[in-house]
């Protein structure tokens, strides 16, 4: 499945800017054969933007979830998103895919959240697996610190996750995280890791791009730079059933020896 992964901050702050950077983009990724295209960390409202990120907050159904099921249906691709989710009067760092034909097929809240910021403005999630079909492949969803707990990943694996999704807003210095963790986390797991990154400076930080598809063998099938970047590749069922065999990982595991993590 041709995957595209939008390296961007997008306009931080303005929704409806935002959703026209997300429907330019989905024309140019579906153009180039893409099945599916997946966004950086909140790229919907903006990650450094206080207070309005309760402001902009709107629900899983809510108007600016139509738009994005608009998007994908004129452009025949699913879209994997993520914003800030009101339910009720909590807050959540969610993403949502939605299909080719606007049909919302799953919604993940971030579980680990990342310094004060985070939690100060959102709650945790309490659910680690969340999944969808898409195109024969097992889709599961995650969102950037979420991926550096190697128990996140493992536990993808083992439910069957064969793309994991994670959008992420990974910050200078962290950037050994897109370079080295997640092609480890994918090879060690056996699955590909799409891990789309937001870019410059926002707030008191800046992030550091390096967006990448990773692949079970651990490869980098694509890798963006340190600006704004469409770059796609390929999660490719027949690779991914060949690795499976041949790497034995998984099938070595000795649960009984793990105690609380088995």
């Amino acid at each position: 499945m041709r995957t595209a992964l939008l390296q961007s901050s997008g306009r931080p702050g303005s929704v409806s800017e935002n959703l026209e950077v997300l429907d330019e983009a989905a024309g140019r990724a579906a153009t180039a054969g893409a099945r599916l295209l997946v966004t950086s960390e909140l790229f919907l409202t903006g990650y450094a933007i206080g207070d309005d990120i309760a402001a902009l907050a709107e629900p899983a159904d809510g108007e600016a979830a139509d738009a994005v099921a608009r998007t994908a249906t004129r452009h025949g691709l699913a879209v994997a998103y993520s914003y800030p989710e009101r339910a009720g009067d909590t807050v959540y760092n969610s993403t949502q895919l939605v299909a080719a034909d606007g049909t919302r097929l799953a919604n993940y809240r971030k579980t680990h959240l990342f310094g004060p910021f985070e939690q100060e403005h959102f709650a945790a999630g309490d659910q680690q697996i969340v999944q969808a079909e898409l195109h024969g492949l097992t889709v599961g969803l995650l969102t950037c610190y979420d991926i550096e707990f190697p128990e996140n990943a493992r536990a993808h694996a083992l439910a069957g996750t064969d793309l994991l999704l994670v959008p992420t807003a990974l910050m200078h210095p962290f950037q050994f995280v897109a370079e080295s963790l997640v092609p480890v986390r994918a090879f060690e797991n056996q699955m590909y890791i799409a891990y789309v990154n937001r870019v410059g400076h926002e707030g008191e930080w800046e992030f550091a791009g390096l967006s990448t598809l990773a692949g079970p063998d651990g490869v980098a099938r694509t890798r963006a730079g340190r600006g704004e970047e469409l770059v796609l590749a390929d999660a490719d069922p027949v690779l991914l059933a060949a690795s499976r065999e041949h790497n034995p990982y998984l099938r070595h595991r000795r649960p009984a020896l793990y105690g609380p993590l088995g």
